[in-house]
């Protein structure tokens, strides 16, 4: 009897021990979890161009639950408009050993793409599958996901909304950079042009050095407005664009809202801040287990139509009625 209760004790002795062992092991992984600060690597090709994205990026995470310096690091890299800089920014990040890597417009996908392909990657782009960077949308496929944005095919309702605001246009010049959308997005322009009848005039800005020589060449050919075009190139020296544009009295719609704060006449493009916001849902999924490969990439659909009444003022031009309800944000 006394020998069957030795054995009984040692048993739930060891039934304890074994127990607290596990309890033990539990409480340290519960530990490490909560005390785990993911990485996530930001690769930017223009620090002032980008800051409002960054902005939504973080937006987007805090909405996902996470805290920068809690649960959360964000590790920059800019490029400063120097997109050949991207390549050694982008194998900087992978070795640093990011959990993820967030980047946006063709060059920064394009570097992060060649750097890892371990590593996953957030981005969002216009055109990934032609571009190459996902199979499908359905499909991804790799290690590349995200939010895309139709702001190619948007260009033809740039050049619509340039005819409504100004009667009588026969003549316009298209504005693009290779380091942009390019001949894609002008051709774009160019064959929604024909049926209304108007010429258009392509003009290949390779550099600031080259705005005037570009916008005198476009004023002397007779061209009555502009359609700009998306380029970083532009977009880094967007001022000194718009100040060449306005003193030739050149009406111009642009391709985001940015130009238009800064004095551009109109602009009309995908709303990027919501679609870098949304990149916050995709980093927490991959930061959770899910591949990239499996998270189908979505379209965003929000627009922004923004029109600047203060540059319309300058160069005489009345505003329809019909335009401004319109807008989504009308600048007085």
């Amino acid at each position: 009897m006394v020998a069957s209760e030795e054995l009984m004790n040692r048993r739930n002795a060891i039934a304890v021990v074994v127990l607290l062992v596990v309890l033990a092991v539990v409480v340290v992984e519960h530990t490490r979890r909560a005390e785990h600060i993911a990485r996530v690597g930001f690769l930017g090709v223009d620090s002032v161009l980008q800051a409002p994205m960054l902005a939504a990026l973080k937006e987007g995470l805090r909405e996902s639950g996470y805290v920068e310096g809690r649960n959360i690091v964000l590790e920059t890299r800019w490029a400063d408009g120097h997109i050949d800089r991207l390549p050694q920014l982008a194998s900087g990040l992978v070795d640093a050993k990011v959990d993820v890597i967030v980047t946006a417009l063709p060059a920064g996908i394009r570097a992060a793409q060649r750097a890892t392909t371990s590593i996953p990657i957030v981005m969002t782009s216009n055109d990934p599958v032609n571009l190459g960077f996902i199979t499908s949308f359905a499909h991804p496929g790799a290690n590349i996901t995200g939010p895309a944005h139709p702001d190619l095919q948007l260009s033809a309702k740039r050049l619509d909304l340039l005819r409504q605001l100004l009667p009588g246009l026969s003549r316009v010049a298209i504005l693009w950079n290779d380091k942009g959308f390019g001949v894609g997005a002008a051709q774009i322009v160019e064959n929604a042009a024909r049926p209304l009848g108007i010429q258009t005039l392509t003009l290949e800005i390779r550099s600031p050095e080259d705005f005037s020589t570009a916008i005198a060449a476009a004023k002397a050919w007779g061209a009555q407005g502009a359609v700009q075009l998306f380029s970083p190139v532009f977009g880094t020296h967007r001022r000194e664009l718009l100040d060449v544009l306005n003193a030739n009295r050149l009406p111009t719609i642009c391709d985001s809202r940015l130009y238009t704060v800064d004095g551009c006449l109109m602009s009309y493009g995908s709303n990027i801040l919501a679609a870098f916001r949304r990149m916050g849902y995709y980093i927490d999924r991959i930061l959770k287990g899910a591949k990239p490969a499996d998270l189908p990439v979505e379209l965003t659909r929000e627009y922004d139509y923004v029109i600047n009444l203060k540059t319309a003022q300058s160069l005489g031009i009345a505003v329809p009625t019909e335009l401004l309800l319109q807008a989504t944000e009308v600048i007085r």
